[in-house]
């Protein structure tokens, strides 16, 4: 038997007439047609619609879980059938003469009728009824049984419930039976059990759980599925879609860096233009910033070219030389809408919503642009800016003009989807529509509602996911394995390299291949990120053939190419940092371990992290963005305070291999978080005095002389030995060595004093000119 011979299972006639189940969603033997799994998210949405969940939350039915007891039964057929290729094909034959033998005819024929009148579907507008008959059917019933012992079933008993046939026919006195005859036959596989007794392990080994079940069904009998493997894997998945976990965003838990994984990948690294490894960042919100400098001087500063040269100046003065603008680009006017909508009068757009990669107009377009770049360009400084390439706004241009390079389908993912509510396209002729549930926060769909009114042509649109929170409802999110799509965003990126020398790459992560295929295109076993999309899954091969590069590589190489001089910079998670530079070669990637874990006084788990780096490619530790704030964190002064432990780190961000990233606020010691839909700053915050003077003690003569500390090819970290013999992990101490002139350092990052000696520095790799490795220390 194949997964082509469908035998589904059995709903009982009562159910399927209380909740008006279309005999469509079954065979012409009666069987739920579990293939189907759209019309299975159908049928539950049918049954919780009857029921009362409200009152009764714990009722709902789960489509994932009606699709695991369909494909469980369908399982069950064919290890029967493989049991009895190698037993006896005749098997069921023999079991029901031998009931014939201790049973008048009459009973066992009644128990077959009213099985067929009850689970049969018996529908005057099918064509043909194909009931099943003798042995067929007497397996059926065996089936209906076990399921009925499942204590995972319970709400799902009214579907399956078997009371009636226990009440009016001999079912359970043929069971009985059945069970002793089966003993006479050998047992199945190298268990010691009868055929019942086998089909019955998954419900005694996982009583409350089909996830469970199935689980065990995949690692103990995964050898018994034949080719229902892959089914069941993707049964999983659909349970996993259902089930998942859900992340605050952010990076999540820092891990130490492990490179053992890349040792199969080859080595790209890309070159440095002379001025890169010296880059020291300051982000700035761009609104919030001009509002704050509209009150600072005031007067109105409402584009970027009136930004004032005093702050330019005092950029320079400070050490900085390079600046990221957030929310530059055209923005979403939906996103505004939408904001508005649920409660905040005041909110803009995200600046991660995007109409098109034009400089807004309201903050003065591309020539208020060029003349700020001249004035900072003046002063050493070069401006920095965003691209969110995984996704457009909801009314972006391509929305509009280019539809087919969404994610879409032709029907809404689920069918409790509605989308009644306000039209959020620009456009006469096509409408755009939220799914009703984001106004009163009762549900985050996964798709918007897309329709060209003179046809009527409908396409559901998937919203930006990357598979650990919330949807973003203001998105679009983009197909990566639509080539013509993939060249539009390179082109993009191009035209935005040629306007600035340093870009990062929002959400970069998202779009190495592997996590494309797994979170949009999972293979079966792999999904569960995104719900319903393990319905449109894929093996590997598949995909592969359909995305044979990695984006992420061929565009760091038409940027080289076609721009060269232009920093990439990744925001990355995920444990990929290493592979985004050393592989698809872009310039620097975000280390958040640095934050994460200074913050948390996780010194040996940092300092391994560094040991680990230098001692597979120093050249890793050099492309490191350290920051200890970003746009989607607590600020730097929440973190770290304004003290010690502030100035300590912040000396280890300025003198550690790497680029340092200043947060918005974070000299000043602003303590309110800036949303990407704020236009100005909420809190009437005044600027810490004290803060700024150490900085200019401290911080900024050290970023003056980047020079000492950018590279890593001499970068040496040492271990704080005590007196007792121990090693003191708080401690860290490193050296490191440019042009003759040499640079130590040494912070305690907790509160207890620390004293001890250094020795020998920590391992680090050693590159010959052929390519290979080897590693030192030194002393």
């Amino acid at each position: 038997m194949s997964p082509s011979k469908k035998h589904g299972f059995h709903i009982s006639r009562y159910s399927r007439e209380k909740y008006a189940v279309s005999e469509n969603l079954f065979s012409k033997e009666g069987h739920l047609l579990v293939a189907d799994y759209p019309a299975i998210v159908k049928l539950a949405s049918q049954i919780n619609e009857q029921r009362d969940l409200h009152k009764y939350p714990e009722a709902r039915v789960s489509a994932a879980e009606l699709y695991a007891l369909g494909l469980i039964h369908e399982i069950f057929h064919y290890i029967i059938e493989v049991y009895q290729d190698q037993i006896d094909k005749d098997l069921f034959t023999q079991l029901r003469d031998e009931l014939t033998r201790h049973f008048d005819q009459t009973h066992i024929l009644q128990l077959e009728e009213y099985f067929k009148k009850d689970y049969s579907t018996g529908s005057d507008d099918r064509d043909v009824t194909i009931e099943p008959e003798g042995p067929e059917l007497l397996e059926e019933i065996v089936l209906l049984w076990i399921t009925n012992q499942n204590p995972a079933i319970r709400n799902y008993k009214e579907l399956l419930d078997d009371t009636a046939l226990t009440i009016e026919t001999p079912y359970q006195q043929v069971i009985k039976r059945l069970y002793l005859e089966l003993d006479r036959f050998p047992s199945v596989e190298d268990s010691s059990l009868n055929l019942i007794d086998f089909l019955l392990i998954p419900a005694h080994e996982a009583p409350e759980s089909l996830l469970s079940q199935l689980n065990f069904m995949v690692t103990r009998w995964r050898k018994l599925l034949g080719p229902y493997a892959e089914l069941l894997m993707r049964s999983i998945d659909y349970l996993r879609e259902e089930h998942r976990p859900v992340f605050p965003p952010g990076p999540g838990p820092s891990r130490e860096a492990d490179y053992r994984y890349l040792e199969q990948e080859y080595e790209a690294f890309s070159r440095d233009t002379h001025w890169m490894p010296e880059v020291v960042l300051i982000a700035k919100s761009t609104l919030v910033w001009m509002d704050q400098l509209s009150r600072q001087y005031g007067r109105s500063i409402h584009r970027i070219d009136l930004i004032p040269d005093e702050e330019l100046d005092l950029l320079a003065e400070r050490g900085f030389n390079a600046l990221w603008l957030i929310g530059l680009w055209e923005r979403s006017v939906a996103s505004k809408t939408i904001k508005r909508s649920c409660g905040n009068p005041e909110a803009e757009a995200s600046a991660y919503s995007l109409k098109r990669y034009d400089i807004a107009e309201e903050l003065g377009g591309w020539e208020a642009l060029q003349q700020l770049k001249l004035r900072c360009a003046q002063r050493g400084i070069r401006l920095a800016s965003d691209i969110v390439p995984n996704h457009t706004g909801i009314d972006g241009d391509w929305v509009f003009d280019h539809p087919d390079w969404f994610l879409q389908l032709p029907e809404p993912p689920y069918p409790s989807y509605s989308y009644q509510s306000q039209n959020l396209s620009p456009r006469p002729d096509i409408g755009v529509y939220l799914e009703d549930h984001y106004y009163d926060r009762t549900d985050a769909a996964l798709t918007f509602k897309w329709t060209r009114f003179q046809t009527g042509e409908t396409r559901y649109i998937y919203h930006g996911n990357d598979g650990t929170s919330m949807p973003w409802n203001d998105t679009a999110q983009l197909d990566f394995l639509n080539p013509q799509m993939r060249e539009a965003l390179i082109q993009t990126i191009l035209h935005v390299a040629r306007n600035f020398p340093i870009i990062r790459f929002d959400a970069a992560m998202t779009l190495a291949r592997k996590h494309i295929h797994r979170l949009w295109y999972p293979a079966p076993g792999s999904g569960g990120d995104i719900p319903s999309r393990s319905r449109y899954g894929m093996s590997q091969n598949e995909f592969y053939r359909l995305m044979p590069k990695e984006f992420w590589r061929e565009v760091v190489d038409r940027v080289a190419a076609e721009a060269p001089g232009t920093l990439l910079l990744a925001e990355a998670f995920w444990m990929m940092e290493g592979f985004f530079v050393r592989t698809l070669g872009m310039h620097r990637v975000y280390n958040s371990a640095f934050m994460n874990m200074l913050k948390n006084e996780e010194n040996e788990k940092y300092k391994n992290t560094v040991k680990n780096t230098i001692s597979f490619d120093p050249e890793i530790l050099k492309r490191f963005v350290n920051f200890m704030n970003n746009p989607d964190e607590e600020t730097a002064v929440a973190q770290f305070g304004d003290g010690d432990k502030y100035f300590g780190v912040c000396t280890m961000m300025v003198t550690m291999p790497g680029l340092p990233m200043f947060g918005h606020g974070q000299i000043e010691g602003f303590r309110e978080k800036y949303g990407m839909e704020y236009r100005k700053a909420y809190w009437n915050e005044s600027p810490n005095q004290a803060l700024i003077e150490g900085h200019y003690h401290r911080v900024f003569p050290l970023m003056k002389r980047r020079y000492l500390f950018a590279d890593s090819e001499n970068f040496r970290l040492f271990d704080l030995h005590q007196d007792n013999g121990g090693i003191n992990h708080n401690v860290f101490v490193y050296s490191n060595r440019v042009a003759g002139r040499a640079s130590l350092v040494a912070y305690n990052n907790a509160y207890p004093s620390a004293a001890g000696r250094v020795w020998y520095s920590s391992p680090f790799a050693v590159k010959a000119p052929d390519g290979n490795k080897h590693v030192e220390n030194t002393s």
